[in-house]
């Protein structure tokens, strides 16, 4: 196996560097992505670097190339660094002691969840969905899925067992990992019993279920198995061999809403996925080998995935799980971890960041973040205040802030300043990373102007468009589960030869990248992607509803509130619409506004018009002429009733 090298030799150290560095990604595309793979180890070396036609869309990266992930993330780290820490966690209650997780530990504790997998019949192909708390316990079961070659797809537990069933159906997954119980804070969540509900609508061969809080729970005979018992039946002995993977065998589904109803199964494969959260990993938080990274995420969602544990292990880092929310039991617990463990680069999100400075500064009393050196944002675009107080009172006005854009689709960042090394702006994601191709297109599907000379003598806001990527990375989808023409329409139709992001964006005169939002029918809540199709078909399900339609609007937290407009036939309360959707997607799709209203504005062909509505929400009384509308009196009246 090819030693581990703790230079990181593709790492960019100077702006300079990057400007060449970028220049030589986009000129040779092939050779740059060859060299930076070649840092890893291959079991067999790629015939062809890249195939791809956005029109089919078939994208291939590495195409013959053989490897399994968990070789580059965790042998040759075992091997070269055995006692180096991998995984550091800390537990949702202060007072239970943290674990240290080393290389060779988690070797071993990898190859032990595979064994058991393994002796359930589970292996190469074979889908596995996971409900499980954010403990160690998690990261060993994803990766023994990868050291198998079972194809992971990890469901956040915020979800309902409705929208679980759906996801395990649509995957057709063989088995769950779930365990116990999970405690967010003060309050228990019983994970296992949310399973047994979803599988009402589903089913699966096997549960196998983590004892997370030693309680007692129904067990069903024949399908459910405590992982303690499985594993002690085995001979543990022996580390379990890496199953070989083509570079394009799929390696996780995760699944992400749309602006339809059905979730999308965003499908991940094995070795372009790899190289790029490695890379970007490396270069975007400027990760030194004896560095201690925390990423506050879940890992039911991409960040998790991608930067707490393949981009971070793939490098030999030491990354930070947390069980925990960041006010419990003070909205001092964020930093009261970054100095327990002397972390150097933190990664949250803006709603976090938010929710912290409504607390006041009394929460850094006591504390004294010096270990940090990097600050990094994700999920949503960070708003200017929140940026300088992140900027001010944890840096320290010492960090750089990594704004970073990407989405669960992309598998990796793909603008984002370099921490220290390109400038940090406030409220701008700013550069492409090597070998992304950006650029912004008009409603007429023609591209910007963008050039320097043009940009100079603009208006900024009028190069304002939607944002396409014009050529492959190595971490992008491939597919969408089960559905490859829903992947052409959804991300390669609307702008022919481009990946199409779904989001708007705008470039200033110094060249930098400005996320404005989504531009489809997707709201980004706290950083969550929920599509308007799935909450109104929850509150249509509600009784006494005819008709709804659902918005976004500013937040002051979340980012992105909903709000909902319903039409209705007797009685309908908030709490009961809030119900009806806790029960069908979960709590994080509840909404924060609900106005009951004789109809919606609609055109004369019967599209809602939305755009008057989220004006109408958001306290804007300038939605131009609503003459045409079949119904024009309507937004009159649902102004003068509006929720403020």
């Amino acid at each position: 196996m090819q030693a581990a090298n703790t230079n990181y030799p593709h790492k960019i150290r100077s702006e300079s560097e990057y400007n060449e560095t970028y220049q030589r990604s986009v000129t040779d595309p092939r050779g740059f992505w060859a060299e930076i793979a070649d840092h890893f180890h291959w079991h067999r070396k790629w015939d062809s670097v890249l195939d791809f036609n956005f029109d089919e869309p078939k994208i291939e990266w590495f195409k013959g190339a053989k490897l399994n992930i968990t070789e580059n993330c965790i042998d040759r780290w075992a091997k070269s660094h055995p006692d180096k820490v991998a995984l550091l966690w800390e537990p949702n209650d202060p007072s239970e002691s943290h674990r240290k997780i080393t290389y060779a530990q988690l070797l071993q504790e990898v190859s032990n969840w595979a064994k058991v997998l393994k002796s359930r019949g589970i292996g190469k192909g074979d889908r596995v969905c996971l409900y499980m708390p954010m403990i160690p316990e998690l990261a060993f079961a994803v990766l023994a899925c990868a050291r198998i070659g079972a194809i992971h797809s990890v469901i956040f537990g915020g979800f309902s067992p409705a929208s679980i069933a759906d996801r395990v159906k649509d995957a057709s997954a063989k088995a769950i990992i779930t365990a116990d119980s999970v405690m967010r804070g003060a309050k228990k969540i019983a994970l296992k019993d949310i399973i047994d509900s979803s599988l009402e609508d589903c089913t699966v061969e096997a549960v196998i279920v983590f004892n997370r809080n030693k309680d007692t729970v129904e067990m069903k005979e024949g399908r459910d198995f405590w992982y303690s018992e499985l594993v002690e039946r085995l001979d543990l002995t022996a580390i379990e061999p890496a199953e070989v993977m083509d570079s394009e065998d799929p390696l996780f589904i995760l699944y992400t809403s749309g602006s339809t109803g059905k979730p999308k199964g965003v499908v991940h494969t094995c070795g372009g996925y790899m190289v790029y959260t490695n890379y970007s990993f490396l270069n975007v938080f400027q990760y030194e080998f004896d560095d201690v990274y925390f990423c506050t995420a879940d890992i039911g969602w991409i960040t998790g995935h991608s930067y707490i544990l393949y981009g971070p292990l793939s490098a030999g880092a030491t990354t930070l799980m947390f069980e925990g929310i960041p006010n419990y039991p003070s909205p001092s617990r964020f930093w009261e971890i970054t100095d327990k463990f002397k972390v150097n680069q933190l990664y949250t999100a803006p709603t976090a960041i938010r929710s912290l400075m409504s607390c006041g500064l009394d929460q850094f009393k006591g504390t004294d973040l010096s270990s940090l050196k990097v600050l990094g944002t994700v999920g949503e675009p960070i708003n200017k205040e929140a940026w300088e107080w992140y900027f001010k009172y944890v840096g320290k006005e010492q960090c750089p802030i990594v704004d970073t854009w990407w989405q669960t689709e992309t598998g990796g960042i793909l603008i984002s300043n370099l921490a220290g090394i390109t400038k940090h702006k406030s409220t701008y994601a700013t550069k492409p990373l090597p070998g992304i191709r950006p650029a912004l297109m008009n409603d007429k599907g023609h591209r910007h102007p963008l050039s320097q000379a043009n940009l100079s003598k603009a208006n900024t806001q009028k190069l304002q468009g939607n944002l396409v990527v014009e050529f492959p990375w190595p971490g992008m989808i491939r597919t969408v589960w089960g559905d490859h023409e829903r992947c052409k329409q959804t991300y390669f139709s609307a702008y022919p030869g481009n990946y199409f992001t779904g989001d708007g964006c705008f470039k200033d005169t110094d060249q930098d990248y400005r996320i404005t939002g989504r531009v489809d029918d997707v709201l980004n809540v706290s950083g969550h992607r929920i599509g308007t199709a799935e909450v109104e078909n929850a509150i249509n399900a509600c009784e006494n509803v005819i008709e709804s339609a659902v918005i976004g609007y500013p937040h002051p937290i979340k980012g992105e509130g909903i709000y909902a407009y319903i039409i209705c036939q007797g009685e309908v309360t908030q709490s009961a619409v809030n119900d009806k959707i806790k029960d069908i997607i979960g709590p994080i799709a509840k909404c924060d506004k609900v106005q009951l209203v004789s109809g919606l504005p609609k055109t004369r062909s019967g599209k809602i018009m939305r755009r008057i509505l989220r004006k109408i929400a958001s306290g804007e009384k300038s939605w131009g002429d609503a003459s045409t509308l079949l119904n024009p009196e309507v937004v009159d009246e649902i102004w003068k009733n509006r929720v403020v």
